[in-house]
């Protein structure tokens, strides 16, 4: 990975007159702005369904694309829409919030409306996509079910040869919900073809995109609903244990994330293949992959399922080197980020250090009035990259005002923070100028937003992932000045 910089910034966080951000318009501007301020990478959320909490991290499916970001303009260009039907629909009027349920209630009936024209009309290309991507005929039959039994997670469908997945059911479910299946491998193909158009137009422009994996998949997931021999479920396909992050100085009962965990031994006898094929599917959507919470590889806080806290888990041995070496041979020209924050331990450290991937470093965690930080600029190495913050942080000038008055005063100091300049662009210019080999920065940053315009909060199960730039805020004097910031740091 050369010298270079990026954004993140939330597909659903983009402008639009239809209430969240898609692969349309404002898309291919934002490609635009990239490419005029300097930047090389688009870091983006995962584009999976989002699940519970409208959270990107808890999907129905690792590799189906999330149907909210088909863009319904587009559509009218291939006369699946009209352009009447989207203007007469409401779409809410907080340009700067995303409401959920109403993008949920609005969508749905255009989006059907556009399957029935255009089903027979794209027949071959769906087949062709049907054939590339095996997954998807899972995640349809799956979806149908569970649109049929009310959003039931499928743990609880009334069913049980459905919810254990045998044969006899699966093909009964699979004709009797025909319709409903094909709709949702309709929904897939339009996805994956929006995707490829900007991605390819992104690429013309010299701009990538990095995405996330997270570590763990959903238990309420056509991933764990089908393979179900490759996570720790009992002969009842019931979690033994499940996922969190033990207690620390800010959380006294931990975080339990409540996803099953994998069965790393069968994952090993079957070469890992499962891994394989998901980080085959990223590898159609972006050029670079960040593996959430990669100390989970090395060692992992298991949950006996039941309990209310993470309180009462146990480390385990991850499967280390032997799936990580995996992933890195099979994908050697694929390039990976290991999100290595958390409670880091020296296995932690040497892991990542044997599998070559550069690790993480957040700019809003370095100044400590009281002690020294692996993260202050100085100590900072080449092969890392380097954040102001992520999408599970406050943008800086939240953190300004919620940091104590000794670590900010340090901060200042340090960062030679100017009133002229001000904190955002004082802390994009340290960042710049780090020997990481990747800057990354936050949207709101370089839009010097405050804490309201704060992706997610950990712990806190409702109220993120809504925040929208307003339109026309990436402006070309924005762009201007960040390329200028690009340039003299050598990272354009």
């Amino acid at each position: 990975m050369n010298r270079s910089s990026g954004i993140l910034m939330p597909l659903s966080s983009l402008p639009s007159p239809y209430g969240i951000g898609t692969m349309g318009k404002s898309a291919f501007a934002f490609v635009d702005f990239l490419k005029a301020a300097g930047q090389r990478y688009w870091q983006l959320l995962p584009l999976v369904p989002a699940g519970a909490g409208d959270s990107p991290y808890s999907s129905y499916s690792t590799f189906a694309g999330n149907p909210d970001y088909i863009d319904l303009d587009l559509l009218t260009k291939y006369k699946l829409l009209k352009a009447k039907e989207i203007d007469e629909t409401g779409w809410g009027n907080d340009p700067a919030q995303v409401d959920y349920e109403k993008i949920h209630e609005k969508r749905a009936p255009l989006l059907r409306l556009a399957f029935k024209r255009g089903w027979e009309q794209l027949d071959n290309e769906i087949e062709t996509f049907r054939k590339n991507n095996r997954w998807v005929e899972n995640y349809a039959l799956y979806m149908a079910i569970k649109e049929h039994f009310d959003m039931l997670p499928w743990t609880e469908w009334p069913e049980e040869d459905i919810r254990m997945q045998r044969d006899n059911a699966l093909r009964y479910w699979a004709d009797r919900l025909r319709d409903e299946v094909n709709y949702h491998v309709f929904l897939q193909y339009i996805f994956y073809f929006q995707w490829q158009k900007l991605k390819d137009y992104a690429h013309k422009q010299g701009v990538k995109f990095i995405g996330d994996i997270p570590i763990y998949v959903a238990l309420d997931s056509a991933d764990v609903w089908s393979e179900p021999q490759f996570f720790q479920l009992d002969e009842k396909n019931v979690p033994k244990q499940v996922a969190g992050v033990p207690p620390d100085p800010f959380t006294a009962d931990g975080q339990l994330w409540g996803n099953p965990l994998y069965n790393w031994e069968a994952l090993e006898r079957d070469g890992f293949g499962w891994w394989i094929r998901r980080v085959e599917g990223a590898q159609k959507l972006y050029d670079v992959i960040r593996i959430d919470h990669f100390r989970g590889f090395e060692s992992y806080w298991s949950v006996p399922y039941g309990e209310t806290t993470a309180k009462n888990g146990t480390w385990r041995p991850g499967p280390g080197m032997k799936l990580v070496g995996v992933l890195t041979s099979w994908f050697h020209d694929l390039d990976f980020i290991a999100e290595d924050l958390g409670y880091v331990t020296e296995g932690v450290r040497r892991l990542v250090q044997d599998s070559g991937m550069p690790g993480m470093k957040i700019l809003e965690f370095a100044f400590d009035a009281h002690g020294d930080s692996d993260y202050l600029p100085h100590c900072i190495p080449y092969n890392s990259v380097c954040y102001l913050g992520t999408h599970d942080n406050n943008t800086v000038l939240g953190w300004v005002k919620e940091t104590g008055k000794r670590d900010r005063d340090f901060a200042e100091r340090y960062m030679h923070i100017t009133e002229d300049e001000g904190w955002c662009w004082g802390m994009i210019r340290t960042g710049m100028q780090t020997c990481a080999d990747l800057f990354v920065m936050q949207m709101q940053d370089i839009l010097e937003l405050d804490g309201r315009a704060r992706m997610n909060t950990p712990g806190t199960p409702t109220g993120n992932w809504r925040w929208r730039m307003l339109p026309d805020a990436a402006t070309k004097e924005l762009a201007k000045k960040l390329q200028l910031y690009t340039r003299t740091f050598r990272r354009c």
